[in-house]
C-alpha cells in the first residue's frame, strides 16, 4: 500500500498539483468521482452496467481510490489501520447472529 501511495504523490508532485490537493477539496472530489461511478450504474441493472461500461466503472473506481488515497496520506493516516479499525467497530455493530443474511441497520437488529 505504501508504494502505490508513494506512486501517487509522486504523479502529483511531478505536476506541482499538490497546491490544489487540500483535504476539504480532496473531500469534495471523491464524492463527485463517487457520483461519475454511479452514472454508470443509473437505470441499468448491476449486470447490465458491468457489461455496457465496465472500463468507465473501472476508470471512475480508480478516480475515488486514488483521490481518497491521497486524502488519507495528506491527514497522515495508515490506511490498513482505520480500515482495520472500522471493520472491527462493524463487526461488534453486526455481529454474525444477528445480521448473517439481514440488511437492516445495526440499530434495527
Amino acid at each position: 500500500m505504501d508504494e502505490l501511495i508513494k506512486k501517487i504523490n509522486q504523479f502529483r508532485d511531478d505536476r506541482d498539483w499538490r497546491q490544489f490537493h487540500n483535504p476539504k477539496d480532496l473531500a469534495i472530489s471523491i464524492s463527485l468521482e463517487a457520483s461519475e461511478l454511479l452514472e454508470n450504474f443509473q437505470w441499468k441493472t448491476s449486470e447490465e452496467a458491468k457489461e455496457k461500461n465496465q472500463e468507465n466503472i473501472e476508470q471512475e473506481l480508480a478516480d475515488v481510490l486514488i483521490y481518497s488515497l491521497m486524502l488519507a496520506s495528506d491527514l497522515d493516516l495508515d490506511v490498513e489501520e482505520i480500515i482495520e479499525k472500522k471493520l472491527e467497530l462493524n463487526d461488534r455493530k453486526y455481529p454474525v447472529e444477528k445480521s448473517k443474511g439481514n440488511s437492516k441497520k445495526y440499530n434495527k437488529l
